[in-house]
């Protein structure tokens, strides 16, 4: 399967900005750690992958 990469806008869970992120469609499940571009505060994000290929992605602070 081919990654692609595709920007996307969410919104930090500390600081509530939107923020635009790039995220690797690599095809499986993944979870990372990114700072704020606004507050600099680590962002812990949570992509899942369906069955179907649809793809959801999810941000936390760090102690959710």
């Amino acid at each position: 399967m081919n990654a692609s990469l595709y920007s996307t806008i969410v919104q930090c869970p500390y600081c509530w900005e939107q923020i635009e992120v790039v995220v690797d469609d690599c095809g499986e499940s993944q979870q990372y750690i990114e700072d704020c571009q606004v507050c600099c505060r680590p962002i812990n994000f949570h992509i899942e992958v369906a069955t179907d290929g649809q793809i959801q992605l999810q941000v936390y602070t760090d102690d959710e």
